[in-house]
């Protein structure tokens, strides 16, 4: 069972894996710990992660990234609209109001939703932990910003499921730094809680957690967050400022070419970055457009002042933090700073500023979210054995349910009202349940929304359920019993409805039952006999399958506290009960902008077919690899290794033939299917592998001639020998060894002669396959003669000795003369143990009665 956690990011992903010493960071193919978040769609392939960030530059407007901030939104939310602009791919909106991602993939314009390109990365990331791990990854924990709505977390599963990926969790990740940093406390109190403040802040978006620490356990206090203050938002800020800038210098407009702009953000980001550590910084980029070199410098001062409208809204979320946590900055104990857009100077100024204290670093600020995934999905799995320590997560949102109540239910009496419930109010518990009683007797509706959407920017409906239809009930106003749950992913939904109805039962008694219960006599019931109330409940439920015609009728089972009727001894009394009939009423789910399950199935069909497409591309190239580097390495072979091993004429007729295929394979070879470099590769090889022959063969016929010398040598040698350990051969088997010896050795000067009569160009005459089959035939016949094992001594006969007499007073055995003298492979204590027995061998105690010597 894999056990893995994946950090997907908004510019990066990265992969840990749990092993029996602790958690790892998995490398990818370039061995880096962090894999880009790109998906580049070319004429014939896709290009993930690593690949895609190579092709960004050259293919821009198919290239997909910052795929987080897309998934699960509205294509009006402002939110999306202001990211669109700086994006460089073309987004538009769908039929169902969500949107749809254009590129050019295999020479179409296609359209993917932002799920199916979250599962494409979601495919590379396990690709890479599968290759880490040799093995298949399917179950793992999966993080995601705290943030997310109920309709992003869907998203995230679906395209989990797009991927082949079976998320045990989908975990906050400000909890999974709080895990990972929790976990390894050895020192943590046992009565007085340790409060602890992480602030994430990402590449697009900033959080906060305030967690309390205990031994074995944390408690998440409160989460807050912004969903768009992060590292990007300080790249944006020095992109606008230099655009401006060149504008006014250069008159280039650097927002009217998408590959310019991607060149500048790049660079800005590494400017960024390096403001961290100088006070200034210059900025060069060469033919940024128009053939244009652009110079610029900034000053750290210059960046905080054009940042200020960014650098004000970092307290917005501590406060609310506090305020949620219901603390103080005095209870606040350490402050750990996580994320890549945390390393901004201002930023940790202002978090020292508000909590009076230094921020600490204790973690890696990449990886922390990784390794608490990879943690959390060891506790849940059974493969590892984790320390105890319990998460107590809690929900960030408050979630209520709505409905259309009926007359008889409204406190105001009108005949038709909307009334809704707060079922998971914020900060609740993950997972949790709760059961809610209805009175219906028809089909209704049950809507699943947010009680506060200030903060979400989503709609407030997240689903609708209609539970029903309903069998037909006595009552006009039935029991129903509906369960809303709140799983370990944070996803609301209704999880079943239960229809109670009461009704009394007459259990009839059996005369068996009759008969048996007038045996018992005793208290003491037999220990083959179940308990009266498990038998009545059997009865029962029988009973009840059998006059009952509602469906669901097999569930009855008895109230709790309800006592069992005893048995009577009376065949004709019939015992009454009140049993609680249980039904399942059938409930139907409509997420609002969800994927239906049909269309998951057919992403994954199509996920399928482009990853089997780029399979076979990578494929193709590695055959074009391969055809270029033999034309390469046979060239450099003819003109020095191989000199000697091929004439004149064919070494030249073979280097034009090589000549030739180079230049088709970058002439109109330059695009072929798999099978046309694999035809060229084996015609090469026609010509090639004679001379490679008789190379291999030139170099090994020495150490094979040798070998078959020494074999030979060693059988002649013993049969010629007076050694004691052949004495026991035939002369006839030595001179047969011998004879076989003098014709191997014959063969063998026969071919070497022709051989060293042979130029190298030559094809050979004595190939070292025929040497050691040679040697092989020699050590087969002589084998079995040379080793033949010496025959055994013959025994000598034991001289037959008169049996011993038993004592006077003694019984004589029954069984006859055959009983009383086993043979020497018997053993006597095997017999009846009646008697001592006589041996056929002569022994010193034959006879007792003769004293034994002192000597």
């Amino acid at each position: 069972m894999s056990v893995v956690g994946f950090d997907f990011g908004n510019e990066s992903g990265i992969v840990a894996v749990a092993r029996q010493r602790g958690i790892d960071v998995v490398l990818n193919d370039e061995s880096k710990r962090e894999t880009p978040a790109l998906v580049c769609f070319g004429e014939k392939q896709r290009f993930i992660g690593t690949a895609g960030a190579a092709s960004a530059l050259m293919n821009p407007k198919n290239t997909i990234s910052q795929i987080k901030r897309l998934i699960g939104k509205q294509f009006s939310d402002p939110v999306l609209q202001r990211d669109i602009k700086s994006l460089p791919f073309a987004v538009s909106e769908g039929p169902d109001g969500y949107p749809l991602i254009h590129a050019h993939y295999l020479g179409e314009a296609k359209t993917f939703t932002p799920t199916q390109v979250l599962g494409m990365l979601f495919s590379d990331l396990k690709i890479i932990a599968e290759k880490n791990l040799n093995a298949a990854v399917v179950d793992c924990c999966i993080g995601i910003p705290v943030y997310f709505t109920d309709l992003q977390r869907r998203a995230v599963m679906d395209a989990a499921k797009i991927a082949g990926l079976n998320p045990l969790r989908l975990f906050h990740e400000t909890t999974a730094t709080a895990l990972a940093y929790g976990i390894y406390k050895t020192d943590l109190p046992e009565n007085d809680q340790l409060n602890v403040a992480f602030v994430d802040i990402g590449h697009a978006s900033m959080q906060v957690c305030i967690a309390g620490f205990k031994k074995g356990q944390l408690k998440i206090l409160a989460h807050s967050f912004d969903q768009s203050l992060g590292g990007r938002d300080f790249d944006e800020v020095l992109f606008h400022h230099f655009a401006a800038k060149f504008k006014e210098e250069y008159k280039i407009d650097v927002l009217q070419n998408a590959r310019a702009c991607l060149r500048l953000r790049t660079a800005c980001e590494k400017l960024k970055k390096m403001l961290s550590a100088n006070p200034m910084v210059p900025l060069n980029i060469e033919c940024l457009m128009e053939e244009k070199d652009v110079r610029g410098i900034i000053k750290r001062d210059e960046f905080e002042q054009i940042s200020i409208p960014i650098l004000e809204r970092v307290k917005g979320p501590l406060e609310k933090a506090l305020l949620d946590a219901q603390l103080s900055i005095e209870d606040i104990h350490t402050v750990e700073v996580v994320g890549s857009g945390s390393r901004v100077p201002a930023i940790i100024k202002i978090l020292t500023d508000f909590f009076k204290k230094e921020p600490r670093r204790t973690m890696n600020a990449s990886e922390c979210v990784a390794r608490g995934c990879a943690l959390q999905c060891a506790i849940l799995s059974p493969t590892f054995k984790v320390r105890e320590f319990q998460v107590n997560e809690s929900f960030p949102f408050s979630i209520s349910l709505s409905w259309k109540g009926s007359g008889p239910d409204a406190q105001n009496g009108a005949a038709e009202n909307n009334q809704n419930t707060l079922v998971f109010p914020k900060g609740n518990p993950i997972p949790s349940i709760k059961a809610l009683t209805f009175y219906r007797s028809s089909t209704f509706s049950v809507d699943v929304q947010y009680a506060d959407v200030s903060d979400l920017q989503a709609p407030a409906k997240i689903s609708t359920y209609t539970i029903g239809p309903f069998p037909s009930v006595k009552s006009e106003r039935a029991k129903l019993k509906v369960k809303a749950r709140l799983n370990l992913h944070g996803i609301v939904s209704v999880d079943s409805a239960t229809l109670l109805e009461e009704e009394e039962i007459e259990v009839p008694v059996t005369k068996e039952q009759t008969k048996e219960a007038a045996k018992m006599e005793t208290d003491e019931a037999p220990s083959d006999v179940a308990p009266p109330s498990t038998e009545e409940t059997d009865v029962s439920m029988q009973d009840s399958k059998d006059t009952a015609d509602a469906p669901g009728a097999e569930n009855v089972v008895p109230e709790s506290g309800e006592k069992p009727a005893q048995m009577e001894t009376d065949a004709k009394a019939d015992a009454k009960k009140i049993k609680v009939r249980k039904t399942n009423i059938p409930v139907t789910e409509l997420v609002y902008g969800g994927m239906p399950p049909n269309e998951v199935q057919k992403a994954i069909e199509k996920e399928f077919e482009m990853a089997l497409q780029d399979r076979v591309m990578e494929e193709t190239k590695d055959k074009k690899n391969a055809v270029e580097a033999y034309v390469y390495d046979m060239r450099n072979k003819l003109n020095d290794k191989y000199h000697e091993f091929v004439t004149e004429s064919e070494r030249e007729a073979f280097i034009a033939r090589l000549q030739e295929v180079e230049d088709w394979l970058y002439e109109d070879g330059e695009d072929e299917t798999k099978g046309v470099y694999i035809a060229k590769l084996e015609e090469l090889k026609k010509q090639g592998d004679p001379i490679e022959e008789r190379v291999k063969e030139h170099a090994e016929r020495g150490t094979v001639v040798d070998q078959l010398a020494y074999c030979v040598n060693s059988y002649r040698e013993a049969a010629a020998s007076n050694d004691a350990k052949f004495e026991h051969i035939d002369l006839a088997d030595k001179q047969k060894v011998l004879n076989e010896c003098v014709e191997a050795e014959a063969w063998l000067r026969e071919k070497k002669q022709q051989q060293d009569l042979l130029p190298k160009y030559a094809n050979p005459v004595l190939l070292s396959a025929d040497v050691r089959r040679k040697a092989e035939a020699v050590d087969r016949f002589c084998r079995p003669i040379m080793t033949k094992p010496k025959p055994a001594p013959a025994k000598p006969a034991a001289p037959e000795t008169p049996p011993t007499p038993p004592p006077q007073g003694s019984e004589q055995p029954q069984g006859g003369d055959a009983d009383a003298n086993p043979g020497p492979m018997e053993n006597p204590a095997d017999g009846d143990n009646e008697a001592p027995q006589a041996t056929t061998e002569p022994m010193e105690t034959d006879k007792p009665e003769a004293p034994q010597s002192s000597a």
